[in-house]
């Protein structure tokens, strides 16, 4: 088993990961991170899950569109936009 240093990161044989995984989960939610080797070769990685910006960066559209001259992206949107579609919407005559 190895470590490096400024990463984080921990080398371990498959082997040794199956014989000491609640350890190395518990490192893990720590925010180490785990390679996993077979042969000397890195074939799994376990660490801490990225975090996901949630939600939409409207301030990004409205900047990316001011830089192509655009002022508004929308003049107008209809009251009932996201009202239910009818039933029937998307129901086709059979053949």
């Amino acid at each position: 088993m190895a470590t490096s240093g400024y990463n984080f990161y921990m080398y371990i044989s498959i082997k040794e990961f199956k014989n000491q995984l609640s350890d190395l989960v518990h490192r893990a939610e720590g925010g180490e991170t785990i390679i996993v080797t077979r042969h000397g070769k890195a074939v799994a990685e376990i660490g801490p899950p990225k975090q996901k910006k949630r939600g939409i960066d409207f301030e990004a559209g409205r900047a990316f569109l001011k830089e192509l001259g655009v002022e508004k992206a929308f003049s107008f949107i209809s009251p009932d936009f996201d009202d239910p579609l009818p039933e029937d919407f998307l129901n086709t005559p059979e053949k």
